[in-house]
């Protein structure tokens, strides 16, 4: 049975990535569609964005009420539904409206998900859901490719990927009996204490929802929702601004950079599916601590002033490498820093603040930029690399009674 409704949280990450793609791949052909100006797709980015924080502010007190299964099965037919709404929408206003059931859809279950599979199952589970999710991710575009080629318009691209969500949405309702088997940690490096040994790990069912101020008031939770923020922060501003460095600094066409940019995100990919191996034998600290130092390495590459494009090429790969750990070991790691009664919550308000990284750093840099050069790409990465670095440390003394056995 857990291997069952492991399959299909396997699929439901690989449909959790697949419409994240769909707006960048379909917006010049969309816009002129509808009437829409170029840059007008980033005001539908941030209600998506706002939706998302929302959504993921709330998941602790509705996983409370109705469970995860029957949150991350709503969530889905949220986000289908939307996706269908984008597919008929005739304007932009409507686009907007669409926007926020699909930003509140998307981050109800990614907070659900995320945590259920971060005290359910093992370290390693944890990185190879990530890396279906850069598989769907990866897999949307084309889909929406083959709609604009074959004659579909953008609208059968949405369309596809939302009845995509409906039939994932039903094999959500019928699997709905499993959620309540709760599997195991099978690993000893992800075993909690037990009750009587180390409370503070223990998992009981807590009375109400913490909230953001209850969550805010945890010893070592900022630092973690810090850590959060950083680590959105690089990804982004590094998978949004790869192909204009490229482009500027090392002065190819606009095309190859545009390929080579791709790199970065086949890294990331590449990197969870190895580091579900390497979680066999680290720890969740010690594969965050990895993926730092390739960060360090990726960076200090991309800041050699060579302006040779195989350089920065081979630099956002490694960049790639060192995200793949850790997102996926920070949220594995929250139910034995906090204990499984309160990780719910602290996982909610972490996707909170790694949508609000993702929604304001990215423009903070374009500005920077824009002010000055594109050549301070790596030392905005290294500030917030170092930053994040430092509050896993920070967090590790902190919460030194965490054990990863």
């Amino acid at each position: 049975m857990a291997n069952l409704l492991l399959a299909v949280i396997y699929l439901a990450f690989i449909s959790l990535g697949l419409p994240d793609g769909l707006l960048g791949a379909a917006w010049p052909t969309m816009s002129g569609d509808i009437g829409a100006r170029l840059g007008w797709a980033g005001g539908i980015s941030m209600v998506i964005s706002a939706g998302t924080i929302a959504s993921a502010l709330l998941s602790d007190r509705l996983t409370l009420r109705f469970g995860a299964g029957r949150v991350t099965a709503a969530s889905v037919a949220i986000t289908a539904l939307a996706l269908l709404g984008f597919s008929v929408a005739p304007n932009y206003a409507v686009l907007v409206l669409m926007a926020i059931p699909y930003g509140l859809g998307a981050g109800g279950v990614d907070a659900a998900l995320n945590n259920y599979v971060a005290i359910h199952y093992t370290s390693r589970h944890m990185s190879w859901l990530h890396c279906m999710w850069g598989l769907g991710a990866l897999i949307g575009p084309y889909v929406m490719g083959f709609s604009l080629v074959h004659g579909g318009g953008w609208q059968w691209g949405y369309r596809s990927v939302g009845l995509l969500q409906v039939a994932l949405t039903v094999m959500l309702i019928v699997s709905l009996p499993l959620w309540t088997a709760r599997p195991k940690q099978a690993t000893g490096a992800e075993l909690r204490h037990a009750e009587e040994s180390d409370p503070v790990t223990a998992a009981s069912e807590p009375a109400k929802p913490l909230g953001l101020a209850g969550v805010l008031r945890i010893k070592g939770a900022p630092q973690i929702l810090v850590m959060f923020f950083c680590y959105c922060a690089i990804e982004q501003t590094a998978m949004l601004w790869a192909s204009s460095y490229m482009a500027r600094v090392d002065h190819v066409s606009a095309t190859q950079s545009a390929s080579l940019a791709s790199l970065f995100f086949i890294g990331i990919t590449v990197g969870r599916f190895l580091s579900g191996f390497l979680t066999m034998r680290f720890t969740d600290p010690q594969m965050i601590r990895l993926g730092c130092a390739f960060l360090f390495v990726g960076i200090a590459a991309l800041a050699i002033p060579l302006h040779a494009v195989w350089l920065s090429a081979l630099a956002f790969v490694i960049i790639g490498l060192g995200c793949a750990p850790v997102y996926p070991c920070v949220i594995h790691s929250t139910p034995t820093y906090f204990g499984e009664d309160k990780s719910q919550a602290i996982v909610g308000v972490q996707m909170a603040c790694a949508y609000t990284g993702t929604l304001l750093m990215p423009p903070l840099f374009g500005m920077v930029a824009q002010w000055t050069t594109i050549a301070l790409l790596p030392w905005f990465l290294l500030v917030f690399t170092l930053l994040m670095t430092g509050m896993h440390e920070w967090l590790r003394r902190v919460r030194a009674d965490a054990v990863f056995a």
